[in-house]
């Protein structure tokens, strides 16, 4: 197989096996294998530091390869500043959260660490604050691997306040997780990319995650997922009619505003269970307890 043709995280993986397995050993061979790789981490940031200056503005486009943007990291050569790479993160994010009533602000970065603001409230929502803590963490940790540390103000009475340490890119940028207290059942939710299309504007697509349906519906470009259970009669509610966000039951023909966590526009107010959803370009990730 092609170098090309492996993945970023694929290659950070070998990379700490073999580092594990360097550290089981010791004795004169260790030291120099560890002299070894100092040298040839040290050969290749001296390179890409010429191929930076090289390419000056061009360097953001080649940044985008995520591979790339590991190495550059560690070496503190990345030409994007961390400012900018939090804000695009938080932005990502801002079309699930605002679909959940809440939304989330850059409060300050200062020495590495970010401190956010999570506004609105969710505690009358079926999607957990947890989830929504999830969200933003999973786009720090892919466009932000380098920041140092994370703390979260202004939650929801169930979120306590959090102070978060990110992954050292040292050691291999973009390949840690960032760890996070949950409130979450004892499966903690994980993140599946989908391969299947997503559904054009005003429509209502279907798609099995681990053996669990899910809806996905594009309400006038953004893109929302829920368990595809009505929270009525337990019905599924991919064949019914999708209407300006209001999607009603086909069995028993409750309306659910999607654009506002799909709570029932009916006077029972039952609520769907919405899924954690991220959407950059092409890709779309959801995140579901138990997920494979």
């Amino acid at each position: 197989m092609a170098v090309t043709e492996i993945s970023a995280e694929q290659l950070l993986g070998d990379v700490q096996e073999l580092q594990a397995r360097l550290d089981e050993h010791e004795g004169p061979a260790r030291d120099i294998a560890e002299a070894l790789v100092a040298a040839v981490v040290s050969l290749y940031g001296a390179g890409l530091e010429r191929i930076a200056d090289a390419l000056g503005p061009d360097m953001r486009r080649v940044a985008e390869d995520p591979l790339i943007s590991t190495l550059l990291l560690i070496h503190d050569l990345h030409p994007v500043p961390l400012s900018e790479r939090v804000g695009e993160a938080l932005d990502s994010v801002r079309p699930y959260m605002e679909s959940h009533g809440g939304g989330v602000e850059l409060v300050s970065l200062a020495d590495g660490v970010a401190t956010i603001s999570l506004r609105g409230s969710c505690s009358d929502c079926a999607a957990s604050s947890a989830t929504l803590e999830l969200a933003v963490k999973q786009a720090l940790e892919e466009l932000a691997p380098d920041l140092e540390g994370l703390e979260v103000r202004d939650m929801a009475p169930q979120m306590p306040g959090l102070s978060l340490p990110m992954a050292d890119p040292g050691a291999g940028a973009g390949s840690g997780e960032l760890p996070i207290v949950m409130s979450a059942p004892a499966a903690a939710p994980r993140w599946v990319e989908l391969d299947s299309p997503s559904p054009p504007k005003g429509a209502l697509g279907t798609v099995e995650v681990a053996g669990q349906p899910l809806l996905m519906a594009n309400v006038d470009g953004t893109l929302l997922a829920y368990r595809d259970v009505c929270a009525g009669c337990g019905s599924p509610l991919h064949d019914g009619a999708l209407n300006e966000g209001a999607l009603t039951c086909p069995t028993c023909s409750r309306s659910f505003f999607l654009p506002a966590a799909g709570r029932s526009m009916d006077a029972d107010r039952a609520q769907l269970e919405p899924v954690p959803l991220l959407h950059d370009g092409d890709r779309v990730k959801v995140a579901l307890s138990g997920a494979g």
